[in-house]
């Protein structure tokens, strides 16, 4: 396994050389705080063994949400949350994609593709479920956008959680889907095009010529939400490639893993080192831009709809503490460490 943080330190230069009028400053920040992770530059705590009395400074994770190292335990709690909404429902998972010809507009204007994206993802949902013919109710929903393929390749597209069952609030009474069927994917994908480009002129946005008229749109069933949720838990707040997917970093170039999607092979890909880091770091969000939001009566604010859901469903409410945070262990006898006191790194006290 090869470390990210080495891998940066090595191509650097020539990747900032190569990228330098595609380089954004979220680039730099991410690159930056990749290269420091774990390192004194990311500031230290000083730990005490509370058995043997030990001690001795540890270094921080940068906490970047695009570093390979960091967020594992953020991506777990998250995951913790999303359990404790699980209803005895079936689940799917939607799939929105853009098509290849508009990647370079999504690129050049992320903010507003992205938030168009989230959108008419959304907005195409609800309203088909609103349909007396499809469900006749109120959905909940969790969406994440994803930038990258299997191979890392730039790629936006939406993954959208979806229990099969709905709230109808004027009969104020739950409906259920029936069987493994939730929407029609050609008919989602009309739908979605028309209100994407709609959406995309509004925003004076112009639309590149050879647009499809078929866009992918699919409706996976995927048991009782759980698969789902965890397939989209490892990549939610984690970086977009691990560090044990990295294979080798030699002659200047570097292999990495990947399962290849269809036919489910593990598969290798090798680059230069700084093509590797910009495969990684293209993929970079907007500075505060939310990858992941829940909607309808999955949503923060609607907590005793779902409640009352729940209660309908017989859903067994069972109390969810709050994960602790990993502590620190001894290397000598294994005890817990305590934190005594904090050390800011040298970049920021000057």
């Amino acid at each position: 396994m090869v470390d990210m943080a080495s891998i940066v330190a090595q191509f650097r230069d020539a990747f900032i050389v190569k990228y330098a009028n595609r380089l954004l400053p979220g680039h730099l920040n991410a690159l930056r705080a990749i290269e420091r992770c774990r390192t004194p530059d990311s500031g230290e705590l000083r730990v005490r063994c509370t058995e043997c009395g030990r001690a001795e400074w540890r270094p921080l994770s940068c906490g970047h949400r695009s570093c390979p190292r960091c967020q594992n335990h953020e991506a777990s709690r998250w995951l913790d949350r999303q359990q404790a909404k699980l209803l005895p429902a079936p689940y799917f998972m939607v799939t929105f994609t853009l098509p290849y010809e508009l990647r370079p507009l999504a690129w050049h204007f992320q903010q507003k593709v992205y938030t168009i994206l989230f959108a008419c993802t959304i907005s195409t949902l609800k309203d088909f479920g609103l349909k007396p013919k499809h469900l006749g109710a109120d959905m909940g929903m969790t969406a994440v956008l994803h930038t990258q393929t299997r191979r890392l390749d730039y790629h936006p597209h939406m993954h959208v959680i979806v229990p099969g069952g709905g709230v109808d609030k004027r009969r104020r009474q739950w409906k259920k889907v029936k069987g493994k069927y939730l929407f029609n994917a050609f008919a989602l994908a009309r739908v979605f095009r028309a209100r994407f480009l709609e959406a995309a002129n509004n925003a004076g946005l112009a639309i590149p010529g050879g647009v499809p008229e078929k866009w992918v749109v699919d409706c996976a069933h995927v048991g009782n939400g759980l698969p789902a949720l965890k397939y989209l838990s490892r990549y939610l707040y984690r970086g977009v490639i691990t560090e044990k997917k990295i294979l080798a970093c030699r002659d200047r170039q570097v292999t990495f893993s990947y399962i290849e999607s269809g036919t489910d092979q593990k598969r290798t890909r090798t680059l230069k080192g700084e093509d590797f880091l910009w495969l990684v770091l293209q993929h970079v969000l907007p500075r505060g831009f939310r990858r992941v939001r829940d909607y309808g009566f999955l949503h923060g604010n609607a907590k005793r709809l779902l409640k009352l859901v729940q209660l309908i469903l017989r859903v067994m409410l069972i109390p969810n503490p709050l994960r602790p945070r990993p502590v620190f262990k001894c290397p000598c006898c294994k005890a817990v460490m305590l934190i005594t006191a904090f050390r800011r790194p040298a970049w920021l006290s000057g």
